[in-house]
């Protein structure tokens, strides 16, 4: 694997970081994952108005412009093998003696970018559909920030790991949903797709916007709104999204069976557009 650490592309057993990282200190940083068909590199703008986004929420400069990220990123992919992967970029505040408040004055950021093979889910997920459970969110109040300081949703995973399960599918303040501790959730319910709206409580997925483009250009109904609890564990169907799941249906919840237990129809449609999605346009 050929990795990408501050300037210079290297095997990533000779990448090496200081252990006065802000990052592993603090955490201080922020990240980003982009998924590559035919080694393209998909909605890569959107991906980088997304960093950007999160730079932004933690008062970080982009240490690239978006022509120098592009350039970085393809010669990454050019460097690995498979004609579909997936890319992880890091950015932390950079090296600094221990001290909470921002270097001053600042330092220059790291920069580190991996590459992964692209996995879909195989085709008895697919059949079968995943279980989840649910658990309170108690992480903080900027889950639009896509941080390195992931510990609250490793957690929350690994309640699903222990569980027997797939994902945690996440309630704030007993009230409503938010997102899954590494995806985004979609309810179905009387033939209507429910999606939670972005705001500072969830991560905005890329794979969110497919689906919702998908379901509008092809006269799936569908909402985006507060999506309560009640209706979560009411629901028809479940659907969990990501870069790296694509969709997949949810069909146990908490140890009892979701609609009839069996992915249904809504999914079954999504996941047929998405694949020609993938085909069309993706691989284009």
């Amino acid at each position: 694997m050929t990795v990408y650490l501050n300037g210079q592309f290297m095997p990533i057993e000779e990448a090496r970081i200081p252990v006065l990282d802000r990052g592993f200190i603090f955490g201080d940083g922020v990240y980003e994952v982009i998924p590559v068909y035919s080694r393209r590199a998909f909605r890569l703008a959107e991906h980088l108005k997304r960093l950007q986004h999160s730079l932004d929420g933690i008062k970080l400069a982009n240490p690239h412009s978006d022509g120098e990220w592009t350039k970085l990123i393809n010669k990454l992919i050019a460097c690995n093998d498979g004609e579909d992967q997936y890319l992880y970029l890091h950015i932390t505040r950079g090296v600094a003696k221990r001290d909470h408040a921002f270097p001053k004055p600042p330092v220059k950021p790291t920069v580190f970018m991996m590459s992964s093979p692209l996995l879909t889910p195989p085709a008895e997920l697919l059949q079968s559909g995943i279980a989840c459970i649910t658990a309170p969110d108690n992480r903080w109040l900027r889950c639009d920030i896509k941080a390195i300081a992931l510990l609250p949703n490793v957690l929350l995973r690994q309640m699903a790991v222990d569980a027997g399960c797939a994902e945690t599918i996440l309630i704030r303040d007993n009230s409503f949903m938010t997102e899954g501790a590494a995806s985004n959730i979609f309810v179905v319910k009387n033939g209507t797709l429910l999606a939670p709206p972005k705001d500072n409580l969830m991560l905005p997925g890329i794979t969110y916007d497919v689906v919702l483009e998908l379901a509008a250009a092809n006269g799936i109904p569908h909402q985006v709104r507060k999506v309560a609890a009640t209706e979560v564990f009411d629901a028809d169907e479940l659907l969990l999204t990501s870069s790296t799941k694509e969709i997949l249906a949810i069909t146990t919840l908490d140890g009892k069976p979701v609609g009839n237990g069996m992915p249904g129809a809504i999914f079954a449609k999504l996941h047929q557009l998405y694949q020609g999605f993938k085909r069309d346009v993706m691989r284009a």
